[in-house]
């Protein structure tokens, strides 16, 4: 395997310290941008799942609190 090949006279600190701080160190703005464009998706849908949750609730308690029908009548 060539990943092996590269790293196989060095160090294990070189292998499992260096070379991850090297990354992240050069893609850190990458990470971090892509990282908080997840997390502000991941929040706005739930704040769009919770404003649609709360107007189905309104709407079925104001029209179930206005007509005499029951619920099987779907």
């Amino acid at each position: 395997m060539a990943g092996k090949g590269i790293f196989a006279g060095l160090p294990w600190w070189v292998t499992w310290v260096v070379v991850p701080v090297v990354v992240i160190v050069v893609f850190g703005g990458l990470i971090a941008t892509a990282l908080g464009f997840l997390i502000g998706v991941l929040f706005k849908v739930l704040i769009a799942a919770a404003l649609i949750a709360g107007v189905i609730y309104l709407f079925r308690r104001a029209s179930g609190s206005s007509s005499s029908s029951s619920k099987s009548d779907w």
